[in-house]
């Protein structure tokens, strides 16, 4: 299935995409259908009221998570390309709701800013609680994946050497359009193509296969920590062609489109523009 939260005159709705119409699943929103005991079954057999897709108002697809949490430094061309060893553990920073905007809204790029860069990330989507997960229960927590740009201040990232503050601004993380369930992309592992373009500009391309922590260890790992929650989101990190690693740097500008994409589970696509 392909699972949104689109905006309507009513408010936000989840929707499952179904040829050329969104059907409503009778939830606000996909957090809150991921929180119901049965969801792959409702969702299944929704048949609620139609939304041409065609004009899909794309929100976050989870507007209101609990927790966001990103890992840094996993694909290995992007680990050598920033001039840094392989890791021994996943480097994790968080996120906040308040960061996300939905798959077609504009990126406003803040003025106090002038380092400002894209990160197209696989991103996990939780559907249901677990703590301390073993690889079994953390592959049957998977919801799906969807579309993440971790877009990020690097000027404020590298002002320390913890990275939050350089990640969460508000309102510039597009993710989405859909939540696409494990089984139509291969599984809980899947390898797709990632790819960013500025401007009609192929910036970074890779296969999530070549993760160096997949998705099922991420949620092993992370709920050892924290409990995750239906609806909390993991961004799996970002391949090489960043702009701050490129020489001379390259940023992006109010007046620029970015589309972070992923085979088999669609793009955001989104215009720069100044506050």
């Amino acid at each position: 299935m392909k699972l949104a939260t689109i905006r309507t005159a009513d408010g936000t709705r989840a929707v499952r995409l179904d040829g050329d119409v969104h059907v409503d699943l009778g939830h606000a929103d996909l957090g809150e259908l991921f929180a119901t005991a049965d969801w792959r079954t409702e969702a299944a057999a929704a048949s609620g009221p139609t939304y041409p897709a065609a004009d899909a108002d794309f929100a976050p697809v989870v507007p209101n998570p609990s927790k966001v949490v990103c890992v840094g430094h996993n694909y290995t061309n992007h680990i050598k390309e920033m001039g840094r060893d392989l890791p021994a553990y996943p480097t994790l920073f968080p996120k906040f709701a308040d960061t996300l905007i939905g798959a077609h809204d504009d990126i406003v790029k803040p003025p106090e800013t002038d380092a400002f860069d894209w990160e197209v990330e696989l991103a996990v989507v939780i559907g249901e609680q677990v703590r301390r997960a073993d690889e079994q229960q953390a592959a049957a927590a998977i919801a799906g994946f969807t579309v993440m740009n971790d877009i990020s201040a690097r000027d404020w990232q590298f002002r320390t050497i913890e990275w939050t503050q350089g990640k969460i601004w508000e309102a510039t993380t597009p993710v989405g359009p859909y939540v696409v369930t494990p089984d139509e992309v291969g599984g809980v592992r899947p390898a797709l193509q990632v790819s960013t373009v500025v401007d009609g500009q192929v910036m970074q391309q890779d296969d999530t296969g070549t993760l160096l922590f997949d998705p099922v260890f991420l949620v092993q790992y992370i709920s050892t920590v924290i409990t995750l929650r239906p609806g909390d989101i993991i961004a799996t990190g970002t391949p090489a062609g960043v702009g701050n690693a490129r020489d001379p740097k390259v940023f992006l500008l109010p007046g620029q489109s970015v589309v972070t994409e992923i085979t088999g589970l669609g793009a955001c696509t989104n215009k720069v523009v100044g506050a």
